[in-house]
């Protein structure tokens, strides 16, 4: 056996353990999804957090386009004089 098919024959067995591990790991009842109470109050943590967030971005969006419909009649305004 030359070395280049000893390389191919490492890469095989190393493929074939790769997924026979993760289709054995899947079986054993350990179930990803969950997570543990104190990651979900961080979760909740987190998503309270976003939802501020996104208010904020609102009242800053909504701000911002007044600030620009003002300063267009602004301008409008001294245009026309």
């Amino acid at each position: 056996m030359n070395q280049y098919e000893m390389v191919v024959l490492i890469v095989a067995l190393v493929m074939f353990a790769s997924v026979i591990r993760s289709v054995l790991g899947g079986r054993r009842g350990r179930n990803r999804d969950q997570l543990p109470a104190r990651d979900d109050a961080e979760a909740q943590r987190l998503r309270d957090e976003v939802r501020q967030l996104k208010e904020r971005l609102q009242v800053i969006e909504r701000i911002t386009v007044e600030k620009e419909n003002s300063l267009e009649r602004e301008i409008e305004r001294l245009r026309d004089q």
